[in-house]
Order: structure tokens, then sequence, then C-alpha cells
């Protein structure tokens, strides 16, 4: 889910009055973030040791997640088995292919308990993408800084779930420089399938705003953007949808998630999920 405050509109404003309401808050049904809304928050922030500012963000939503209106509004996000079906005819791929890796990406699930898509914020991508902005990282290098900003990959700092928002957010905010917000974005992996930010021209969207808004609709999107990166990414010779076709995991693995697949084992796990669904 997105941040929420104080004059936002729409459905997930809907969506937040109806888990306030299921946990006994009083408020009028609107799409409208009004001050009796933000009233509400800070008294359900204060009842669950959260800062009580109002704005409803990463941590507000997953003391919500557990609301019965949460979980459905996830759950309607879900892709089908008939979309996976379509889906491995449209790309000529096998069921049990696109599940596994489905599985090994995200643990099959697309949303985090909140609502919001699950990503991963990588440190060192987001060193590139302020260098490929013109922007010299090393200007912002400290102590403060040092788990969302390095130049070499490591999983160190990563935090899983929302704590991944927590990471992209504070490096958006390291400067106010909108060129630093996009890099941030583009620097967190995606959805079910895990497709970084930075791809996002080459699949045809029009903004990294927009390809993000895309990964907050449904799981629908994740498997579209899944199909346009397979089929685009070129790794050794040929596309990586031709090497999943030969379930060739090594190759697949490789090129999709680079040259640490060996020592986290995608190859491996890949295969292993596939004999699974198979």
């Amino acid at each position: 889910m997105k941040t929420l405050r104080y004059g936002a509109k729409g459905d997930e404003v809907l969506l937040l009055k109806k888990a306030l309401m299921e946990k006994k808050y009083l408020l009028n049904l609107t799409r409208f973030f009004d001050e009796q809304t933000k009233e509400t928050v800070i008294t359900f922030q204060k009842n669950n040791d959260l800062v009580p500012d109002g704005i409803v963000g990463p941590k507000t939503w997953g003391k919500l997640g557990e609301s019965k209106e949460v979980k459905i509004s996830i759950t309607n996000k879900k892709i089908t088995e008939k979309d996976i079906i379509d889906f491995a005819t449209k790309y000529d791929l096998e069921k049990a292919v696109v599940k596994a890796v489905a599985k090994i990406e995200s643990n099959g699930k697309g949303f985090l308990k909140d609502g919001r898509p699950r990503i991963l914020f990588e440190g060192h991508v987001f060193w590139r993408e302020l260098e490929r902005k013109k922007i010299d990282p090393s200007n912002f290098i400290s102590e403060e800084t040092k788990n969302v900003l390095y130049q070499k990959w490591t999983k160190k700092y990563y935090k899983g779930g929302i704590g991944e928002y927590l990471r992209v957010e504070k490096a958006a905010g390291i400067s106010e420089d909108s060129r630093v917000h996009e890099a941030a974005y583009n620097s967190a992996s995606w959805g079910g399938f895990q497709i970084l930010g930075y791809h996002y021209k080459k699949l045809g969207y029009e903004s990294i705003d927009q390809f993000v808004a895309k990964m907050y609709e449904h799981e629908r999107e994740h498997l579209k953007a899944f199909g346009l990166f397979i089929n685009n990414k070129q790794h050794k010779g040929q596309s990586l949808i031709g090497w999943l076709r030969e379930k060739n995991w090594a190759k697949f693995a490789e090129g999709y998630n680079g040259s640490a697949y060996k020592k986290n084992r995608y190859d491996e796990k890949l295969e292993e999920a596939y004999q699974k669904y198979i």
C-alpha cells in the first residue's frame, strides 16, 4: 500500500478506513483522508506503540495488515491458475517452469501482508544508478547511509518484508534531487518475479513511477512484466525465455540473477521447484 496522509484520495483511503472500522474505530466511509481520519490514525498509532504522526506508512500498514479487509484486498490481487496457463501458452513455456521461477524469486507471493508488492532493495545497484545519472555516490557516504549505498553486492543489509520499503525510502530521501528518487526506485526489484526497476524503459513503461504503480495493482501485472523481461533480456547468445524453454537452469539463473547465482544455488533451487510442480 502507498503511504497515505491528510488530503489523500482514492480506493486505498477507503481500504484504510474499512480496516480501522474493523478494529472498532468510527469513521465516515469515504475515499478522502480528512481531519477525522488523521486523528483516528493518530489514536490507532498511539494504541499500537507507533509514532503518532497521522501518516499511514509501512509500520502502520503492517499493523493493519492483520485486518480482514486488507487480507481480502491482497487475495483479490493474486494470479489464478488460468493466468499462469494463459501466460505459459503465450510464451510457449511449461506451467511448472513459470511456477518454479515465482516460487524461488518471492516464495510464490507477490504482495506483503499489508498489500504492497514485495521488493528487495540493492544498494550496489543504487550506487550504479546514481553514477548513470551523473551523480557522485561518494557525496552521500556516511554511517547513516551505509546500509543503502555501497559499491559491491552484499546481502548483509537485507531486511526483508516492510524493512525493504524503509531502505528504499531512506535511499530516496538522501537528497531532494528527483534523480536520486528515481535512482532509488530503479534499484529495487519488484513483485512476484523480482524485476529490477531500472529495466522499466526497455519493457515499455513510460517511467519508473508507472512501473511501480503497475506493480501495486495485481500479480497479473507482475507476470506481464516477467514475460516482457525474459523475452527482452539476452544472455550468452539467446533470450532468457530461450534458456527457460530448454530448462537450462544455470544459464537462466546467471542471466536473471547475476554471477552470484551459484553462491545462492539459484539454478539448483529452480530445478528442485520445477520437479515439485511438474
